[in-house]
């Protein structure tokens, strides 16, 4: 099972495996607070996207759709997650402050979806 959650959240055993999928390291926050397996920066969005989307929800739609290319653009980058998630739970960790509007989203539903085939 994948889950995303706020690299904020405290580490739970249910979380399973968990990757940082951001490209910035997230403010205030010390490496060995996140315990996580791995910080994989090639599976979040280019600098470009990021700042093109800014965390602007009326960009959202046309963000997910870009993203999704910049993954199938670099599937490589995917193969920590899928071998995780194959062996049991994982958990992806973001930092931004919208619940429902971030990368962590995106990249969780492009994975199941790739996991479903």
């Amino acid at each position: 099972m994948l889950k995303v959650k706020r690299v904020y959240e405290k580490a739970e055993a249910s979380d399973g495996t968990r990757f940082l999928v951001e490209r910035l390291w997230p403010r205030g926050m010390k490496k060995e607070s996140l315990k996580m397996k791995a910080w994989l920066k090639e599976v979040a969005p280019s600098a470009e996207l990021r700042n093109w989307f800014g965390h602007d929800p009326l960009k959202w739609v046309e963000f997910q759709k870009r993203y999704q290319a910049e993954l199938k653009a670099n599937p490589d980058a995917l193969s920590p997650i899928l071998e995780a998630a194959k062996q049991g739970d994982v958990t992806l960790l973001y930092s931004a402050h919208d619940t429902e509007h971030n990368n962590a989203l995106t990249l969780k539903n492009f994975v199941e979806k790739l996991l479903k085939k």
